[in-house]
């Protein structure tokens, strides 16, 4: 820092740094970066480089047109691989990025309606339902299938087809074809069709002819589902049943549907999530008390009230219709024959009705009305949208170079490169396009919020954020709102000033930065900088933005052991002091430091504190007793915080001592604050920051503060005083945590409760630290040894920001308002953490405070100042650009569903502290309603009430939102205990979206599908009881728990070949991981179970659940789209509600 400031410009930026990876010059134009391999990213969890992808479908949802689509209309996007440098010329861009004309949007799916195009009218039976007045004007589709009214009781056959019925169903315009559910007749779109809407419709069969014609930016195709009347409460519905068919033809008829008792056996084979062979139908005596067997089921019998949902009833596919995929049944070769209906069209031009399955009058018992339940497979398919987008934009680097665009799924892998806002794996955003004005903010209800992860880990293929260094004079910023130099920056008066893109302020530059600017306005030095040509940099800190005015020292790691009784004999505390033995060498370190500059100490505990003195100049470890926790102090300064490799036979011999010493306690009572209170004072004598990792088994009980009683009360449970078991017993933690905060004191915490521990006390100091919380309740050597060390060793070994703040600039017209995460705030902008690690985010939600403009768009700019793991202060800054809109087709063209989950979940988390959990859970329901409505009202084309028509970005968004309505917070089940639901709460708070994707929707693969020869994962099916075949082994992964799941009629080799065991029989349920075996089957799961371990941020414990057992039920909480057993929806029934709420909105 002693370098003169005049010459000092730090080194020069095309060269490389120490500790980076030289700088590499981006090719634009979208080639690759010289030097970086073209492969795909394995860290978020999609496949991983080199897996096959399912066969693409000929159409995109999210992407590009496909290569031979004809060129975009003026106004279309850019696809972001072929982005071009060169449409900005050197003559528009002003120092930064262009807001370009041809802003990269999604491409648009709809187009124009061709009147005299539309299908003949199919017959419907009698009674049909209609909402709200026709259009006249739009052309009509009828419905098709026989007795899909509900209510009906006509027994007839069904008419020809041909003759219209009652009031008409409009339809709105459409691209691309569907097909019939499970027809298996697959019409490939031709190059000039977009893809095509999801739309189902109250009685449209989904054959609709392709509309050709240009793509048109100004329309974002809806998707439609059906609404439907309330069923009859009556009787129960029997879903239909299919036979089982392993490829072979199925027959022309299809037998009816069972009795309500009985289990259906899946949808037909030509469905692409499905797996080959569904099993069998077995009987079941009586309605069964859990979630039908079905999955989807109609009003449940008349053994208990109906439920309040509307049976939806459904025709056609949703979605696209992709080709036949490997390990996939063939394609159904015939329809059903009706008689006097017409034989199916050619394939291109529609798709025909009558090859829906439904049962023939004639079959059906007597006592059996013909009625439908919807057909699953055509409501919006989270894993068709997760194939799509990976088949879509998995291929090219996502070059950041445009204003507002929208980034590929979390599920996708992709490769980033950085020309000018940050990457998606540090800022993603609940929409890329924000409203002008707070009134249409407002009338959409679309959150704009941002998930921040500021210090993400990136793949090994993209280059780290480059280190800058100005010297003594620090960072160049705006005189006025105080923002850092960036991209988006003015230069002007030949480069003597320049003007914030925040607040306009104009600023003079510091003579040594001054450069000169080129014939474009663009300073010449534009590219050898990082600050002007990147999103995302680090700046070296200058003594003021050091805490007292003076440089940090390097952090402390301090481990604090509970050796009370329970601790001791579950083997606990030896396995905790051989395994520091080894970890110690891994501390985290500076790219190019020999060892780790963070020293260590040692803290044990029960009802008193035992600290340790390592000093290296000690033959044997020293221990000091406080038995005074009411006044804790630290009894020693020199020789407990400590250098490993100097004290390194000092600490071993204390290792192996420390089992010994309290083998034989009898000890039970512990406390909690005073051993966070001892680690604060050990932290603040030595004049730095650090980490404590307490390892605590029980209640603390113990005479001492913050002694702590149980108040575990489950008759809390849905009354108003519910929240009290999300808020801490006493305030005297947050007071705690303050301090710790302000010493830049990071608490995480590892958990080994056999009972009741009143986590969402104990997490207080955790939370508002920026820590972790690790929980292994019951914990058993055998069983939970590999999870809790796997733990452990990542929690100890990764990237670690210290004593740390963050605040958020905008750009006039919205300003920083909320933030959801594990951190501390004093006041009203700056975000404090003691510890901010590489899988902590900040979430950061946005109103207006006055009108926004199209031409200049919005900025944001998150600046994190931090002291790196060798004591060196740092910031890091994050900067993105997005476009803003005045029409909301704009921003409902341009949302990002997973992200708005991530955001909504925080925020009703969040609400239970203070709400009852059943107003929140409205409250959720209303928000997202509005959402849709709005978008119904203002930007889809008109049609009959009797649609639902949702957003094609947002098509998720009803099942991912059912998937938060019935988590364990806000809609426990029986065996869901309070500590269970506090430690979900803080957890999912500071998650990133791949982790909360993953969470609420658990991903779902067929083991015995996978190809042993190849390193792809198996397609995902959806969750749903009925996907499951009993002939299979299927994994379900939620970032949390692996479980592995195995039907009762695998083959024996399968179960040989995986488990070592001869028979279903004979597989343990205690299992905690898979036995290693020599052979294809078990190398390949191995190896799925080690990838998918490699790419969650917590190790997730594998449980083995064999179909029929008692653990099966909770297996199947995770079937996200059935009903559960706590209460909550299936998808189907949630998304009629839906439907009902929007309607309810509209009129």
């Amino acid at each position: 820092m002693s370098v003169n400031q005049q010459a000092h410009t730090g080194p020069p930026y095309g060269q490389p740094q120490p500790g980076y990876q030289g700088y590499q010059q981006p090719a634009y134009g979208g080639q690759p970066l010289p030097g970086v391999p073209q492969s795909q990213y394995g860290a978020y969890n999609g496949p991983m480089p080199g897996y096959q992808q399912p066969v693409p479908p000929q159409g995109s949802l999210r992407a590009p047109p496909a290569s031979g689509a004809p060129p975009p209309a003026s106004g279309a996007s850019l696809p972001s691989g072929h982005l071009t440098y060169s449409q900005f010329g050197h003559g528009d861009v002003q120092n930064g990025i262009p807001a370009s004309a041809a802003p990269m949007q999604r491409p648009p799916t709809s187009q124009p309606f061709l009147p005299g195009s539309g299908p003949t009218p199919v017959s419907q039976t009698s009674t049909f339902q209609q909402y709200g007045p026709p259009p006249a004007s739009v052309q009509q589709l009828s419905n098709h299938m026989a007795g899909m009214t509900i209510g009906s009781t006509s027994a007839s056959a069904p008419p020809p087809a041909g003759l219209g019925y009652g009031p008409p169903t409009s339809v709105p315009p459409v691209s691309g074809s569907f097909s019939a559910t499970g027809s298996g007749l697959y019409t490939p779109y031709t190059a000039s069709q977009g893809p095509p809407p999801t739309s189902v419709s109250q009685g449209l069969p989904l054959a609709q002819p392709p509309f050709p014609g240009p793509p048109m930016s100004t329309q974002r195709l809806p998707t439609q589902v059906p609404g439907f009347a309330p069923p009859p409460s009556s009787t129960g519905i029997g879903p239909s049943s299919y036979p089982p068919t392993t490829g072979a033809p199925r027959p022309p008829t299809i037998p009816g549907p069972p009795l309500p008792g009985q289990t259906v056996a899946g949808p037909p084979t030509s469905q692409p999530n499905h797996v080959s062979s569904p099993p069998p139908p077995s009987t079941m005596p009586g309605p069964h008390p859990g979630p039908p067997m079905s999955g989807l089921h109609g009003p449940p019998p008349p053994t208990h009230p109906p439920q309040p949902g509307y049976q939806m009833q459904q025709n056609g596919s949703f979605g696209q219709v992709r080709g036949p995929q490997p390990n996939y049944g063939g394609a159904y070769p015939g329809t059903p024959n009706y008689g006097s209906q017409p034989g199916p069209p050619p394939p291109p031009k529609r798709l025909d009705p009558d090859s829906i399955p439904s049962p023939q009058l004639n079959e059906l018992p007597p006592q059996q009305k013909p009625r439908h339940r919807i057909d699953p497979d055509a409501i919006p398919s989270p894993i068709q949208v997760i194939e799509d987008d990976r088949s879509n934009r998995g291929s090219e680097p996502f070059v950041t170079g445009v204003r507002g665009q929208v980034p590929p799924l979390v599920t996708t892998n992709f490769l980033v490169k950085d020309q000018g806002n940050a990457s998606p794996r540090y800022i993603r955003c609940t929409s890329y396009n924000i409203p002008c004005t707070s009134d249409m903010a407002k009338q959409s209800q679309v959150p704009l919020a941002a998930v921040i992860k500021p210090l993400a880990t990136l793949p090994p293929e993209e280059t780290l954020p480059y280190l800058v260094d100005h010297g003594e004079s620090g960072p160049v910023r705006c005189n006025r709102c105080k923002a850092y130099m960036c991209p988006f920056m003015q230069f002007i008066e030949g480069g003597r000033r320049f003007q914030c893109c925040f607040c306009s302020c104009v600023t003079e530059v510091p003579p040594h930065y001054f450069q000169h600017l080129d014939h474009t306005g663009k300073r010449v030095d534009f590219y050898d900088r990082p600050e002007l040509s990147l999103g995302s940099y680090e700046f070296l800190a200058t003594v003021d933005y050091c805490k007292n005015n003076k440089f940090p020292s390097p952090p402390a790691f301090i481990f604090m052991i509970d050796v009370s009784y329970n601790a001791v004999k579950s083997g606990l505390v030896r396995l905790i002091c051989e395994e520091l033995k080894s970890l110690l060498d891994y501390l985290p370190r500076e790219g190019n430091m020999e060892e780790s500059a963070i020293r260590v100490g040692f803290v044990t505990y029960n009802k008193v504190l035992h600290f340790y003195n390592v000093k290296s100049s000690l033959a044997q470890p020293q221990m000091m007793v406080v038995s005074d926790v009411a006044d804790m102090f630290v009894p020693l300064l020199d020789g407990f915080l400590v250098n490993v490799n100097e004290s390194r036979t000092v600490i071993a011999s204390l290792l192996d001592q420390i089992p010994e010493m309290f083998a034989d306690t009898r000890e039970t009572e512990t406390v909690f604050a005073p051993v966070i209170q001892a680690g604060l004072e050990a932290l603040k004598a030595a004049e730095c920051a650090g980490k404590l990792f307490i390892f605590h088994t029980s209640l603390p009980i113990a005479e001492a503060p913050g002694k702590l009683k149980n108040r575990d009360d489950r008759k809390l449970i849905n009354t108003d005083k519910e929240k009290t078991l999300f808020q801490p017993q006493t305030s005297f933690y947050n007071n705690l945590a303050k301090d710790c905060v302000a010493q830049g004191c990071c608490v995480d915490l590892f958990l080994f409760p056999n009972q009741y521990l009143d986590v969402a006390t104990l997490g207080v100091v955790t939370y508002q630290t920026g820590g972790s919380i690790y929980k292994y309740a019951y914990f058993q050597l055998e069983t939970d040894q590999d999870r809790f060390l796997n733990d452990l060793r990542r929690d100890v070994q990764k990237e670690v920001g210290f004593d740390a703040v963050m605040r958020v600039r905008t750009s006039t017209g919205i300003r920083a308002t909320d933030f959801f995460g594990a951190f501390y705030m004093s006041n009203t902008t700056d975000v404090e953490m003691a510890g901010l690690d590489c899988d902590k985010t900040i979430t950061v939600e946005f109103k207006h405070d006055d009108k926004l403009s199209e031409d200049s768009g919005a900025l944001l700019q998150c600046a994190l100042l931090y002291t790196s793991c060798a004591g060196q202060r740092r910031l890091r800054i994050h900067n993105l650009s997005l476009n803003c809109c005045t029409q909301l087709a704009d921003l409902y063209r341009n949302c990002e569903t997973d992200t708005l989950i991530n955001y909504l979940a925080k925020y009703a988390y969040r609400g239970v502290l203070s709400s009852p959990v059943k107003t929140v859970r409205d409250a959720l329901i209303n928000q997202c309603a509005q959402i849709l409505a709005c978008y119904r009202k203002n930007c889809a084309s008109p049609s009959s009430a009797g649609q639902l028509i949702l957003p094609e970005c947002m098509k998720l968004l009803p099942v991912y939102l059912n998937c938060v309505l019935k988590s364990d917070v806000l809609q426990p089940g029986p065996e869901v205990t309070t500590d269970d639901r506090a430690y979900i709460r803080q957890l999912v708070t500071s998650m990133d979206v791949a982790e909360t994707n993953v969470f609420f929707y658990p991903r779902l693969l067929p083991l015995t599908k996978a190809d042993v020869d190849s390193d792809s994962l198996p397609a995902a099916i959806r969750n749903s009881e009925e996907r499951l075949s009993k002939g299979d082994i299927y994994l379900l992964e939620n970032g949390l728990n692996i479980f592995v799941w195995v039907g009762v009629n695998v083959q024996q080799g399968l179960i040989q070949n995986l488990f070592g065991v001869s028979s279903f029989s004979q597989i343990s349920n205690a299992l905690s991981t898979l036995p290693v075996l020599e052979n294809p089957f078990s190398k390949k799961v191995r190896s799925i179970v080690g990838m998918l371990q490699v790419q969650r941020s917590r190790y997730m414990k594998l449980i083995v659940v064999k179909q029929e057992d008692k653990l099966e039920m909770l297996f199947k909480h995770f079937l996200v789209e059935d009903k559960s057993l706590s209460g909550g929806a299936s998808y189907v029934d949630f998304l009629c509600h839906m439907h009902k709420e929007i309607r309810q909105l509209l009129s």
